[in-house]
Parts: C-alpha cells; structure tokens; sequence
C-alpha cells in the first residue's frame, strides 16, 4: 500500500501508478472507487494539473448556440461548451443565445488585457519606501530584463506602486499572450523583487501581497481590471422580449435596476449582475480554465435600458482571466471542446474572451427576462430537480 500525504514525492503517472494509488484511497476510506477508475485522460497528459491522481471526476458537458458574436477576433456563429450539474442553466443561457440571434447578434470587444501580481516588501520607513519607489522608476528596464528572462511569452507592462507604513506594494501588469499567464507572472516577479530586494535593501516578504488580486473579489480588479476586461452588448427588439420571454421591456429593465442595481448595491456586493459566475463555471469547466478564478468574473456589471422601445443590454466583465493554451486547456477532453469553438492554441485567447462574454449576456439576458415574468421557479422545477 502507498502511504498516503506523501504530497510531491509520489508524482508516478503510468496508469500501474494512478491505479495503485487508487487501491491505496480504497484501503484507507473503504470505498470502491469503480466510476473514478474509469477515464480516457492520459495520466502522463494530467502531469503539470494534478498530484496523486487516482482518476478522474466526470461533469456533464453540453453546449448552447449557435450565437451570432460580432467581435474583433470572434466573427461569425459559435457552438459554446458548458459543463456543469445545475439543471436549467443550458436551457436558458440557449434561451438567450436565440435572442441575440434574433436580435442581429452580440457585439463585444476586449478592452484591456494584462495579468498581474502584486508582491509585498518591508521597508524602514515612509522614507525609505518611496527611495525604493523612485529606484524603481529609474531602473525600470533592468527590472523588465530580469522579469523577462524567466519567460517566452511575458512582457512586462508596467509597474504601479502603492505604500503604506511600512509596507510597500508594486503592482507588477503583464501581457502573457495566449496564455492566462498567472505561474508565468508569479515567477517573472519573484525574479525581478529578487533585484529589486537587492538593489533597495527593501524585503521580499511575499511575492503576492493580495493586491494582485487573484481568486478573490477586490474593487482593484473592477476597476482596473486583469487578465481580459470585455465588453458585450445587443438591443432585443420589444417583440422578441414579449413573446419568447413573455415580459415587457419595461419590466426587464426594472427588474435588471432594482435586483441587480439597488439590491447588490445595498448588499456590497462586488458585481452587479444576475448569476455571472454560473456561465462562467460551466465554460471554465469545459474549457480547461482555472474554475477559482471565476470569482474574479463574476465582478460582472449588467445593465439594461428601453432605448426607442427595444431592450438595450450589456455586460462588462472585468476580470476574465482565461487562456488558449497551458494549464488545463492541453488536455484530451477540454482541448476538444476548445476547438469546437476554434479557441485552442496559439493567437486564439482574446477570441474565446469574445466568446464567453456572449454566452455571459445571453445568460444574463434569459435570466432577467425569466424572473422579469415571474418563471425562474417555473423553469427550476420543471428542469432543474
């Protein structure tokens, strides 16, 4: 039998591996593991995404569209893959998916794109802290030497610092190309407060400070946004509104102000949208992304207007922090369902951006227009149970 927590040490990926593993978690727990034991994934292709695998967890994936997008890198109709165990949740996003459709398509454009990360040093004094600041503002391009030396495909955006006390945090912004770029920029970093800790006599205390922000909401991020800051709208005929969603413009547009608007806003919450982070869950999912960094989505903003009679809507995502290669994107079944898209590889990030931010506002869209006519229990009971 494998002792168990044996953590890095044990990274054997034959399937002779894994399947001992396994038998060692059945021994330990007393429970037959008979459905996990059954996958397609190559171990050896799961090397760099998982310890100690012992098998794989199944989510039932299906798809929503086709959707007219009108983007800058996504032109045309798109098939868009969502896994996901929440009944309901396909049914309206397609719901929404067909509206835009009727409605000429979804514009969107990516705004901004740039990763952070954010370390944390130790300094005397206000003094020393903003000598340290200056340092970096002198010697910018030495520090963008020793960022980029670790990778091929980061480049070193800028730097924005933010003191305090005795603390002094710089803001280190990215581009990472294709990939969602996070481990890229955390070991670029390191290196370049390596010098910076060098130079200053400043201490690294942490190569993320938390003003990253990373897997956490934060108003830094809503404003400034990382990874792709999207934007996706489309105007929905007043006919459409009424009869595939049985409710008026006006009601839409009410419901959007006081459930999203008023009420996020006197709850504090960081996202004024109605369930954002379940579309992106579904797409992370399928696609190979970090499923935490959904949280950093859902910071989404929805807004909704009568303009001439029709239903004006739009979301802004600030924080989609998505990539077309690395991390879970290289693996059998989400490189698959990334090419359903024509999203895997090299030049294709910012448009599977486009393509998500779609498949946002549809949901969005359907969702709004469900609790605008009082069918969202409706809709749950009868395929959501």
């Amino acid at each position: 039998m494998i002792a168990m927590g044996q953590g890095l040490k044990n990274r054997g990926y034959a399937r002779e591996d894994v399947q001992e593993r396994r038998q060692a978690a059945e021994e330990f727990s007393s429970t037959k593991l008979e459905v996990t034991s059954s996958y397609t994934i190559d171990p050896e292709s799961a090397r760099s995404n998982i310890e100690n695998m012992i098998g794989c967890i199944q989510v039932p994936v299906g798809y929503v569209g086709p959707v007219k997008v009108c983007g800058e890198h996504a032109e045309g109709e798109f098939l868009i893959p969502m896994a996901t165990t929440e009944g309901a949740l396909l049914a309206s996003v397609n719901r929404g998916c067909s509206l835009i459709n009727k409605s000429g398509g979804a514009n969107v454009r990516v705004i901004g794109d740039n990763m952070t990360r954010s370390p944390v040093f130790r300094v005397d004094d206000i003094r020393h802290g903003l000598d340290v600041i200056d340092w970096v503002g002198d010697n910018i391009d030495a520090i963008r030497e020793a960022a980029e030396s670790t990778t091929r495909r980061g480049k070193l955006l800028g730097i924005e610092a933010f003191p305090n006390g005795r603390n002094l945090y710089l803001r280190f912004s990215y581009s990472t190309a294709d990939a969602m770029g996070m481990n890229m920029c955390t070991i670029a970093t390191e290196a370049a407060a390596r010098k910076i800790e060098e130079a200053t006599g400043a201490v690294l205390v942490s190569v993320s400070g938390n003003m990253c922000t990373d897997k956490k909401p934060a108003m830094i991020n809503m404003l400034s946004g990382r990874g792709k800051t999207v934007l996706a709208d489309c105007l929905v005929p007043s006919a459409e509104v009424k009869s595939r969603m049985g409710a008026e413009v006006d009601s839409v547009v009410e419901t959007n102000y006081r459930k999203n608007l008023v009420g996020s806003s006197m709850a504090g919450s960081l996202g004024q949208n109605a369930h954002v982070a379940n579309m992106l869950a579904a797409m992370f999912i399928a696609t190979g992304q970090d499923p935490a960094q959904v949280v950093e989505g859902s910071m989404t903003s929805t807004l909704c207007e009568n303009v001439d009679g029709d239903l004006y809507i739009s979301v802004r995502i600030p924080a989609l922090e998505v990539g077309s290669v690395g991390g879970g994107t290289k693996l059998a079944t989400q490189s698959e369902m990334l090419d359903m898209m024509g999203c895997r590889g090299e030049g294709k990030a910012l448009k599977l951006a486009e393509v998500m931010a779609v498949a946002v506002l549809a949901g969005e869209l359907s969702t709004l227009g469900a609790q605008a006519a009082g069918h969202l229990g409706k809709a749950h009971a009868e395929l959501g149970r």
